[in-house]
């Protein structure tokens, strides 16, 4: 069986055709395009935290790249580099195969299927794997992103404005939901488990929206930690705060066995469950025709949920169907103020 240097030779190395000097130096070397800004960003994924132990490793692949790629999308920037540095929980020179339950150890053909997944993302949107690093140790994923954009256009958090709409792509809460459905908190009507656990596992980051935004949109950021809490960091950084209209919201599942108190938790979800890698960002009223437009060449729904205003820096009032403040008792997800999932 192969050790750490020969791990990542068979599994790790592939071409970097817009790379100066990829994997096997002490450094890979990047040239930017001429008159380019790099933007950066690094994302930890830890087993237990971040996903569960037992999830199909070619998806947890897509996702761990997948997910600091979102936060370029946020930007608007052009994904260009990567980095990936893992702990394996691998025995000492044993990468025998074992069960498909996860038992605190992984085999070679995990590392293989992860390995294809996390390349898949990287073809898909057209980055180079320029290095990394491995060690022995509980099952944790950190990745680091690079891309590129135009000097002055990033898509920056403090930048919304008094009386911009405020925007949301896809629909938020699927992945939360998907998560719930797993831990068996949950029992989504049919075609809902698929789709959200699809949305859990395989995020598509929003990429080309973020690009589309520039010069349409005054701020933006991913749902990483949830929808109120995401939009409470524009809020802050830009010195407002926002309205939310539950009827604006996008759809979520219905049907005749899903009571009240699901529709609450589908809800909560929605609202403050995170890991779901779509953007949301606040635009002028006049760029209401522009975003439509977008919508329909990245035939990707774009729903206009509120209203930024000037408000208390940072805080975020969700409204009911009667205009009256809703109350919810967590707005996102935080490593540090609650237990892990």
């Amino acid at each position: 069986m192969p050790g750490e240097f020969g791990l990542i030779a068979k599994y790790f190395s592939r071409p970097t055709p817009a790379t100066v000097l990829g994997p096997g130096d002490d450094c890979a070397l990047i040239a930017p395009s001429p008159g380019k800004q790099l933007a950066v960003t690094t994302d930890m994924l830890v087993a237990g935290t971040h996903f569960l132990p037992d999830t199909d490793p070619a998806r947890l692949g897509w996702k761990a790249l997948a997910v600091n790629l979102s936060d370029l999308a946020a930007m608007g920037a052009k994904p260009r580099w990567v980095t990936l540095a893992g702990a394996l929980p691998v025995p000492q020179g044993d990468l025998s195969p074992r069960p498909r339950s996860f038992q605190g150890v992984v085999d070679e053909a995990w590392i293989a299927k992860f390995a294809e997944g996390f390349f898949a993302c990287a073809a898909e949107y057209g980055v180079d794997v320029i290095g990394g690093d491995t060690t022995k140790g509980p099952l944790n994923v950190c990745i680091t992103a690079i891309g590129e954009i135009e000097p002055g256009q990033a898509l920056r958090r403090d930048g919304a404005k008094a009386g911009d709409q405020i925007w949301v792509s896809g629909r938020p809460g699927l992945a939360s939901l998907g998560l719930a459905q797993l831990q068996g908190r949950i029992e989504l009507p049919e075609p809902w488990p698929r789709l959200c656990i699809a949305a859990l596992e395989k995020p598509r980051p929003r990429v080309a929206l973020g690009q589309a935004l520039i010069g349409v949109a005054n701020a933006a950021i991913d749902i990483s930690d949830g929808l109120l809490a995401d939009l409470g960091h524009i809020c802050e950084r830009s010195g407002c705060a926002a309205i939310v209209k539950l009827v604006q919201l996008p759809h979520l599942p219905k049907g005749e066995s899903y009571n009240a108190d699901l529709r609450r938790m589908a809800l909560e979800c929605q609202l403050s469950g995170g890991d779901d890698y779509e953007l949301v960002f606040t635009a002028p009223f006049e760029q209401h025709l522009a975003i439509g437009q977008i919508a329909a060449r990245l035939e990707l729904p774009l729903w206009c949920i509120g209203e930024i205003s000037a408000g208390t820096p940072g805080s975020v009032t969700v409204l009911d169907p009667d205009d009256k403040p809703v109350e919810f008792p967590r707005t996102g997800y935080d490593h540090f103020a609650q237990e892990t999932a």
